[in-house]
């Protein structure tokens, strides 16, 4: 790690513990796993976003400014004030709007429920559903062996078997 970085991470330590990643040819700081800030070509950049960047903006801050590809780009991380580069507690407050930036975009990109994100929008509300038990399911109907004769023919055996009361 860089002398600068080095510094920069001391400077910092009140914020809480802030971690710095190497990066691009940079350094990325890091707090509660979430990038707030860089560090480009000696100088400390924080994350902006549409609530702090007009802040920013006031105090005179710049941004960080990609060029690749002969394409200019300004990205969402701003110098912090002069007057707060060297003083740790001048620095605490700006670093915090960098955690904050950080961690709004951070909730932005969460996705919705996969469940809610599958299924097309309803065009009226379900009636909720009663529970119900569901009936057992009957067993089939036993089919007659082919050992035991049919009730009809038993009867009819058992006549011819019988002497009848008739004779003499």
């Amino acid at each position: 790690m860089d002398s600068f970085v080095e510094y920069t991470v001391e400077l910092l330590e009140k914020l809480g513990p802030v971690q710095a990643r190497r990066m691009f040819g940079g350094w990325g700081l890091y707090f509660g796993g979430r990038m707030f800030g860089l560090i480009g070509d000696g100088q400390l950049y924080l994350k902006t976003d549409e609530v702090s960047r007009p802040e920013f903006q006031a105090a005179g801050c710049r941004p960080f400014v990609w060029e690749g590809g002969g394409q200019r780009i300004e990205m969402s991380y701003w110098t912090p004030p002069a007057d707060a580069s060297d003083d740790a507690y001048a620095l605490l407050p700006w670093a915090r709007r960098g955690v904050d930036a950080a961690t709004r975009a951070a909730l932005k990109k969460t996705p919705k429920k996969k469940a809610a994100a599958k299924k097309p929008p309803a065009k009226k509300a379900a009636a909720p559903r009663k529970a119900t038990k569901t009936p057992a399911k009957k067993a089939p109907a036993k089919k007659p062996s082919a050992k035991k004769k049919p009730a009809a023919k038993k009867a009819s055996i058992a006549r011819k078997a019988k002497p009848s009361s008739h004779r003499r």
